[in-house]
């Protein structure tokens, strides 16, 4: 596997891998997103889930309880102190069958304390990106819409896959909005 440059993914985008595509990075005023040097710099959408315990709930991947969160549209919002939001990408991806990704945080974010964890998009995969935006600090963090969030770096293997994710018929598959765990 090699990590793919900026020619090899604009490239790829101008096939419909990300839709809609930045072609170059843009940082006035903002926190920067688009085509960089050996990734891409999504952008989040301004639909969040902020996680609440008002319920009492237990988080529990087999039955997640959809009342754990407080939807929000807005700008920006706030995570609150050792809390977590999830939301979702404003890029839909097409990965190809010889790709895989990974995602890793954006320094400005990371430098507040603000993490972001996403899993691999597999070869094959496609939808919009459901985000896991940690607040690690003990004060509430804002995070702004419709700026970066996080880099997808893509790694390109010699061959295509044996099995892609669209071939396992994944559940994440497709996903269009913040998808909650499923099992």
């Amino acid at each position: 596997m090699s990590i793919q440059n900026d020619r090899w993914i604009r490239e790829q985008a101008l096939q419909g891998m990300i839709e809609p595509f930045s072609e170059k990075q843009v940082r006035e005023g903002v926190i920067s997103y688009g085509l960089s040097s050996y990734g891409y710099d999504l952008r989040v959408s301004n639909e969040f889930k902020i996680f609440t315990n008002v319920n009492s709930a237990i988080i529990d991947p087999k039955n997640f309880d959809e009342r754990s969160f407080v939807s929000v549209e807005a700008d920006s919002v706030i995570v609150p102190p050792n809390s977590f939001a999830l939301a979702r990408s404003i890029e839909y991806f097409r990965i190809p069958r010889n790709v895989l990704t990974i995602c890793v945080g954006k320094s400005t974010y990371a430098r507040c304390g603000i993490i972001v964890n996403v899993t691999p998009f597999e070869p094959e995969w496609e939808g919009y990106v459901t985000l896991e935006i940690s607040n690690t600090t003990p004060l509430p963090a804002r995070v702004y819409a419709n700026e970066g969030l996080c880099q997808i770096l893509f790694f390109r293997g010699d061959e295509p896959c044996e099995i892609s994710y669209a071939d396992r018929k994944g559940k994440y598959q497709k996903q269009q909005g913040i998808v909650l765990p499923k099992l």
